[in-house]
């Protein structure tokens, strides 16, 4: 006999396959995180994506201040303070997207809901500088301090903003807020 839970998994993810196969067909890319991460950026901030997988280079802002600029888009359900970096020479800025703030909750039984509550635009050769200066060490999960963070707000709060949002730039943004 097949346990109820078990029933109730393979229903829910026949359900979820068809919502990410309707994903899939609106942003052209698999439904991974990445990949629809990357076209959010690309749609909200007007980026051209690069056509094939480059580990440094996600696209190129098309317009505004930063147009022609090479850009690395990250996605993290929450804010922990880590960034996965690169020492490419060829990246200019990262642009990272997060949920909520703080330490992720234990992984037992617990769901991280897929939001944009923050967005942090780091210049990435000046990132990667103080970074060495402070003898950190840098690739996957480098550690960032809560002042780094702070300065490369540019939503909801702009400190010192590298790009300025337009209203419609913030709406879009809210609609992918936690609750929203």
């Amino acid at each position: 006999m097949i346990p109820d839970e078990l029933m109730s998994i393979a229903i829910l993810l026949r359900h979820r396959n068809d919502i990410d196969a309707r994903i899939a067909d609106i942003v052209g890319r698999p439904v991974a995180s990445g990949h629809l991460s990357d076209w959010i950026a690309a749609a909200i901030f007007d980026i051209e994506l690069e056509p094939g997988a480059n580990k440094a280079v996600d696209g190129r802002f098309r317009s505004g201040p930063l147009a022609g600029r090479t850009v690395n888009v990250k996605h993290y359900t929450r804010n922990q303070g880590l960034l996965d970096m690169t020492d490419a020479e060829e990246l200019d800025y990262y642009l990272v997207m997060t949920g909520p703030r703080g330490a992720a909750a234990g992984s037992a039984g617990a769901h991280r809901h897929w939001s944009i509550d923050h967005v942090y635009l780091f210049d990435a050769q000046e990132l990667y500088a103080d970074l060495l200066d402070h003898m950190r060490r840098i690739g996957v999960a480098t550690s960032l301090r809560v002042e780094q963070w702070r300065q490369a707000e540019i939503h909801p709060r702009a400190v010192k903003p590298l790009l300025r949002l337009s209203a419609e730039q913030t709406a879009a943004l809210d609609q992918f807020r936690t609750g929203a």
